[in-house]
């Protein structure tokens, strides 16, 4: 269980603090709330106490815990710290080095990771003064999570709305979720099902839903690499805080891993690319006649082999081998002849392992051995996939 310091300052946007509070309770996690006098305004005090199990702090000069000092107690319990809205009476006292209320004095005896939620009239955020202020703050160090465009309080339309409380609450996951055994890593992953078209209606595909491959990118960013997408068709959500790339087709896969692959310190290749295209698409829909229709194909690139034999010194290649027979065997000869360091052998014909499933159940190889996971949940499995790369990465 982690300790989680919120800040709440003067703003409509207070409101959504306490889904906030209340996510972090659920999730296990110890909660204590510090509120601006001003922010008891918007919101009463009474709201966080009932959620977080604990007193709000509002006044610097509290008599209920007489042995502690208030501030520099939470500052030490603190795993993480959001302000969350900060105004920019906030940002402006505290980018100054101006610690006037409990809040401003608490964040700065705070040695931990400190995260801040900028939420404001659009007009206000955009002045020269708060904005040299936010960038003064990222100068330092602090986590800047940019507020979102979207109709504002006063009815104007623009960016200064504080964003949706799931993505307020990744940024927190993201610190104190995992050990950081990825920090400072650039980490590829591919997922999803390409589209080869045949005409403007029709094209060739798989069953892939891109799960496995979000799993792995959202595990990766979580233990600290800075993490790109390359996602074709998916049917599930994609992960927050990581660099998401669209492609329709094997080629445009191709192109968008080649682009990224020399930076990348780990490829992760989890996505069902077309191993065949048609050789011409119809500029109409074709239409349907007598007889049979015969629709001639030719091969794809292989992404995985060409980044085997273009990997760099020091560069980890990962990928994956979905079979209906012969399983190790023919990811054995994946390994090899892809020039990989491990590969994630599934089958389709074990129950929960297949397409769409939120499990799978996965054998990894690599040129020492093999490793046989049990029936996991897709996060679980990304998990033991990376720690089978950091073994790697560490050798």
């Amino acid at each position: 269980m982690s300790c989680v310091v919120l800040g709440v300052t003067g703003g409509i946007a207070a409101y959504k603090s306490a889904e906030i509070a209340s996510q972090l309770k659920k999730q296990g996690h110890d909660v204590y709330v510090i509120m601006t006098k001003h922010a008891t305004e918007f919101i009463a005090p009474l709201t966080f106490e009932t959620l977080t199990n604990h007193p709000v702090v509002v006044d610097m000069f509290t008599r209920e815990t007489p042995w502690e000092v208030e501030h520099i107690a939470l500052a030490k319990r603190a795993d993480v710290f959001l302000v969350a809205p900060a105004s920019a009476n906030f940002l402006g006292k505290y980018a100054n080095g101006i610690a006037d209320d409990m809040l401003t004095t608490t964040v700065m005896a705070c040695p931990c990771k400190k995260i801040i939620s900028p939420a404001m009239n659009h007009n206000m955020y955009h002045n020269p003064i708060v904005q040299d202020n936010i960038e003064k703050l990222a100068r330092f160090g602090y986590e800047i999570i940019p507020p979102e465009t979207g109709m504002l309080a006063n009815g104007d339309s623009g960016d200064g709305r504080m964003p949706d409380e799931r993505l307020l609450l990744e940024y927190i996951r993201k610190e104190i979720a995992c050990e950081k055994d990825l920090a400072g890593k650039k980490v590829l992953v591919t997922a999803g099902a390409t589209r080869e078209a045949i005409d403007p209606v029709r094209f060739i595909t798989n069953h892939s839903t891109g799960k496995m491959g979000f799993a792995l990118a959202h595990a990766a960013m979580l233990r600290g690499a800075e993490v790109t997408l390359v996602a074709a068709h998916t049917e599930a959500e994609a992960p927050l805080l990581v660099n998401v790339v669209r492609v329709t087709s094997a080629q445009d896969m191709f192109e968008a891993v080649k682009e990224r692959a020399e930076e990348s310190d780990v490829i992760i290749k989890a996505a069902a690319v077309a191993d065949y295209t048609p050789v011409t698409t119809a500029d109409h829909k074709i239409k349907k006649a007598e007889g049979g229709l015969s629709i001639e194909l030719t091969r794809t690139r292989d992404i995985l082999k060409y980044l085997g034999e273009h990997k760099r010194e020091g560069q980890v290649l990962c990928g994956f081998a979905m079979e209906t027979e012969e399983l190790l065997a023919n990811a054995k000869k994946k390994l090899e002849s892809k020039h990989c360091d491990l590969i994630c052998a599934n089958s389709l014909r074990k129950a929960g392992a297949g397409f769409g499933t939120d499990t799978n159940c996965v054998t990894v190889l690599t040129k020492d051995g093999e490793r046989e996971l049990p029936l996991l949940s897709k996060e679980e499995t990304a998990h033991e996939i990376l720690n089978e790369i950091c073994k790697k990465l560490g050798s």
